[in-house]
C-alpha cells in the first residue's frame, strides 16, 4: 500500500513531518512499533485556523478539519520511521479536543480523523481510540491527536479476521 499515492488519490497532501514545539522528537520506534507524539493542525507550522474551544469559539465542523489534519500530521510523522517495503497500521489513536464545559461530542470531532485513517489505510486503518475533551491544549489549537502504530511488510493486508496474507 502506497500511503503517499492514497493520500493523493483523495486529493490531499501529504505535509513534512512538524517540527517539535519543545524537546520531544516527532515519533519514535521501538521494534515494529511507532508512536507518534501529539500533533496539532498545523499545516506548515500555521496554527491560527483551528484554535479556539469548541463548539464555542470553532465550529463542530472546522474542529473535524482539524482532527483530519492532525491524523495526517501524524502519518507525516510515522513514516520518517518506516525503512523501504514497511507501511503503517494504526493501532491506537488518543484525541483530544479543547471543549467548552457543556460540549460532550468529542467522539463526533475524533470521526474525522478515523474515518480519513480508514481511507488512507483501508483495513490497516481500523483502530481503537480515546475521544477526550479538555480545558486547553498548547498553542490554543482546538484538537490535539497522537497514534500508535504498527510497522508490516508493505506486501501484507489484513484480512478482518486473525490472520495476515502475504
Amino acid at each position: 500500500m502506497d500511503i503517499k499515492k492514497k493520500v493523493e488519490e483523495l486529493a490531499l497532501t501529504l505535509p513534512e513531518c512538524p517540527a517539535p514545539l519543545a524537546a520531544y522528537v516527532p515519533a519514535t520506534r521501538f521494534g515494529n512499533v511507532i508512536a507518534v507524539s501529539g500533533q496539532l493542525p498545523s499545516v506548515k507550522g500555521d496554527f491560527s485556523a483551528y484554535c479556539g474551544t469548541v463548539p464555542n469559539e470553532l465550529s463542530i465542523e472546522k474542529a473535524t478539519e482539524a482532527a483530519r489534519i492532525c491524523l495526517l500530521n501524524n502519518i507525516a510523522a510515522a513514516m520518517t520511521k518506516l525503512e523501504h517495503g514497511e507501511t503503517l497500521k494504526l493501532v491506537q489513536m488518543q484525541g483530544f479536543v479543547q471543549s467548552a464545559a457543556d460540549f460532550h461530542e468529542q467522539p463526533a470531532i475524533l470521526n474525522g480523523a478515523s474515518e480519513l485513517a480508514v481511507q488512507i489505510l483501508g483495513e490497516n486503518g481500523k483502530h481503537a481510540r480515546t475521544a477526550v475533551g479538555v480545558s486547553a491544549l498548547p498553542k490554543n489549537a482546538a484538537v490535539e491527536i497522537s497514534c500508535t502504530f504498527e510497522v508490516v511488510p508493505e506486501e501484507m493486508r489484513f484480512t478482518g479476521r486473525m490472520n495476515w496474507i502475504g
